[in-house]
């Protein structure tokens, strides 16, 4: 029952998800809302890998589409000759691929989104512009006294690790959607199928 709603209905979540994360990657790119470090190329590498903008954002909103409208779907009898029956089957098959699909574009938006956490941000320190977390294997993450090391742009540690660990979230509830939605549909093509009776014309 569990997997069953989180297929039918949880499935519509994933369109606002997608949205936020698009909404939340745009805003990496402006630290403290200066436009000044995207032209200079001053930000962490990880920002440029669109994880939150394509996959997890545009190819989920598409993929979340079609998912809708294979659930809503109805299929109608290509033919009937006289008093036959005919059975149509209507596989799910498709339906659980395109939610794996869904599991791979959130897997990677939350993987990228994890390591550009745990790496930290690219900030100037008093040696010039680094990664001055690199090396901490996200244990900056706890020690707040380290974050004084980013001069430039202010606030940028707080910045980064607000909107990495959003991005996480919502690619984790995605790929936790689309992972009860291709179990479900997956139970459907494997253990049954849809039958509908075309029902013969009256005479």
């Amino acid at each position: 029952m569990f997997l069953k709603n989180c297929s039918e209905y949880s499935i519509l979540a994933v369109i606002p998800l997608a949205v936020w994360s698009i909404v939340v990657n745009i805003l990496l790119y402006f630290p403290n809302g200066e436009n000044t470090y995207a032209a200079n190329n001053q930000l962490t590498n990880y920002v440029w890998y669109f994880q939150g903008i394509c996959f997890g954002g545009i190819m989920m909103i598409i993929l979340s589409t079609v998912l809708l409208l294979v659930d809503f779907y109805k299929c109608s009898s290509a033919c009937c000759a006289g008093k036959h029956v005919y059975r149509i089957h209507c596989s799910r098959l498709g339906s659980a691929i395109f939610a794996l699909l869904g599991v791979l574009f959130s897997g990677y938006s939350l993987i990228i989104s994890s390591l550009g956490l745990s790496q930290g941000p690219y900030c100037k320190t008093e040696t010039g512009w680094s990664y001055p977390f690199v090396n901490t294997a996200g244990g900056y993450l706890v020690d707040y006294s380290s974050w004084s090391q980013c001069l430039e742009p202010s606030k940028v540690v707080e910045w980064n690790v607000i909107l990495f660990s959003i991005l996480i979230a919502l690619s984790a509830l995605q790929v936790i959607i689309c992972f009860c939605k291709a179990i479900h549909d997956c139970m459907i093509a494997l253990c049954g199928t849809h039958k509908i009776l075309a029902q013969p014309d009256h005479e």
